[in-house]
């Protein structure tokens, strides 16, 4: 278990925190939500010791090893795979060591046969000898191929080490386990073997994320920080969404009633109160008047942009025709013969382990990149706007928000380019920051203000719910159930899938296409995908070899 008490932090003069009081049993799963720069990671890192609140106490159950998903990919670059995983229980990994230098010694003492008994005595509590094995089916099951479990951390990609920083996080069965956004960079069957395993986790969980579907599934109770304040509700994020909107709207009539009826007793006393007779009933009503309290309706800190993407031209019959596109790429082949051809009304989502095929796709879709072989061709009624995965040329300039976006609008007055960018939360001086500086969170809402502006009718997003909080991802969601036109787009986000695509298309291992008209949902539970998670045995150890068709 591990209480906050009393817990509060100021930066300078403003306060992230004021008098917090929460406690974290065992068995339960908490999502820790609230809106960008409410302090969910920073409330993380005290609970971890790593920052030291103003006041207050994070107590720990004595005895208890906490257990925190670290951010730093490079830190372990020196390091094995097995051995960074294995180091989620330090005193485990220290032990191993020690002994592994007692044992290598040429002159091996009394002293260090006295020593290395102890060592192994501990190392046996701690399940030692099941370490490596331990370790293997949480690599395994999260998409890291036995062949990489002895390499160095250094060899890996990017999307590889979050997968092993994850693993060791989760590794050695902790007694409270700390996630921030641990769904991050993970494919689809990696979030669904994550999920199984929170799901079924015994102890104390508390993780931070912005995947609405993954609070679902895992989550019994939600601490939901708001002005400063953590709010506990028992249940997942649906059921909180559900009972925070019942309290309003609760308070909302309470508080009306309560006006009428102040209403009622003052006019009561402008009338009767210089009346002799009834003098008494208005000095009774002025008592009963005093005592009526309204409850406190704070606002949220909350904020939904606006996102609404309005075609400037009604598409016709003719979209896209893609015809045996290939593409090569440091010598492996990552698209094979694709082959399809989209009509006015798909919204096609790209799923599936082969990030990097789907973003080649879109890129040679809008015209980034040129195929080895095949052709394409989009309609002549078509507009596209392409929004991508990696947005750090799009920014690579001295440029304000407002004159970076005016840059794309056809319509060069500066009123009308702030409507767009005050539909993002980007108010009064905001337009002036530079975009260099900006958040990911803000990039990506530039991005989408540039989207908006295009009027185009064809939209290809990669990833657009990376660096977005819970309040943009849904007003985003929204606009894209809304859009009139064609979509193309890419993301981890299971609700986010299920809610806008009509048609699902998976790139394949070895650069092939399964292209399905369903739902994902029941893409997901068709024969085909049935198969191949058996083959992938999610439950079980199994090498990412195995699944490629």
């Amino acid at each position: 278990m591990i209480t906050a008490s009393n817990i509060t932090l100021r930066l300078g003069k403003k306060a992230l925190f004021e008098e917090v009081n929460i406690k974290f049993t065992e068995g339960n799963c908490y999502g820790l939500i609230g809106a960008n720069g409410a302090g969910k990671s920073t409330f993380l890192r005290i609970l971890s010791g790593e920052l030291e609140p103003t006041n207050g106490d994070i107590i720990i159950t004595p005895g208890q090893r906490l257990s925190v998903l670290k951010q730093d990919h490079f830190k372990y670059d020196e390091y094995s795979v097995l051995d960074t995983v294995i180091m989620g229980n330090q005193r485990l990994y220290d032990i191993m060591k020690e002994k592994e230098a007692i044992y290598a010694k040429e002159d091996f003492t009394e002293e260090d046969g006295i020593r290395a008994s102890e060592l192994e005595g501990e190392f046996a509590t701690m399940n030692g000898w099941e370490a490596e094995s331990d370790a293997e089916t949480l690599l395994n099951g999260l998409g890291i191929e036995t062949e990489l479990h002895y390499k160095q951390m250094s060899e890996l990609t990017g999307s590889e080490k979050v997968k092993v920083l994850l693993a060791q996080a989760l590794f050695g069965n902790p007694d409270i386990l700390l996630l921030d956004e641990p769904t991050n960079h993970l494919d689809l069957a990696a979030i669904a073997w994550l999920e199984e395993f929170l799901i079924n986790f015994d102890n104390t969980v508390i993780v931070v994320s912005h995947d609405r579907y993954f609070l679902n599934k895992v989550c019994t109770h939600i601490a939901d920080i708001d002005y400063g304040k953590i709010q506990l509700y028992a249940g997942n994020y649906d059921f909180w969404y559900e009972s925070s909107q019942l309290m309003i709207k609760q308070m909302k009539e309470a508080n009306k009633k309560k006006e009428e009826k102040i209403k009622e007793l003052q006019e009561f006393i402008q009338r009767f109160s210089a009346n002799a007779s009834k003098s008494k009933q208005a000095t009774s009503r002025k008592r009963a008047l005093e005592k009526i309290q309204l409850d406190e309706m704070r606002p949220s800190s909350r904020k939904y942009p606006y996102i609404d993407f309005r075609p400037n031209r009604e598409i016709g019959n003719e979209v896209l025709q893609v015809e045996g596109i290939s593409k090569t790429i440091d010598g492996v082949k990552v698209l094979d013969n694709v082959s399809f051809i989209l009509g006015h009304d798909d919204k096609v989502a790209f799923v599936g382990p082969n990030t990097i095929a789907t973003t080649t796709l879109f890129k040679i879709l809008a015209g980034e990149m040129e195929p080895d072989e095949g052709t394409y061709k989009w309609g002549v009624t078509t507009s596209q706007a392409y929004f991508p995965k990696d947005n750090t040329k799009e920014f690579d300039c001295d440029d304000t928000i407002v004159d970076w976006l005016t840059q794309y609008s056809d319509e060069k007055d500066v009123t009308y380019v702030r409507g767009f960018l005050g539909r993002m939360l980007f108010s009064g001086d905001d337009g002036m920051k530079r975009v260099k500086v900006l958040s990911g969170g803000e990039k990506v809402r530039c991005l989408l203000s540039k989207m908006m502006i295009s009027g185009a009718n064809c939209l290809i997003l990669d990833e657009p719910t990376n660096h977005l909080d819970m309040e943009s991802i849904t007003a985003l969601n929204n606009g894209l159930i809304k859009f009139k036109g064609v979509l193309l787009f890419a993301s981890q986000d299971h609700q986010f899938i299920q809610t806008t695509a009509n048609r699902i298309m998976e790139l394949t291992n070895n650069g092939g296409l399964i292209d399905k008209i369903t739902t994902y949902d029941e893409y997901l539970d068709s024969d085909e995908m049935a198969r191949k998670r058996q083959v992938m045995n999610l439950d079980e150890t199994v090498s990412e070899d195995k699944v490629k068709e």
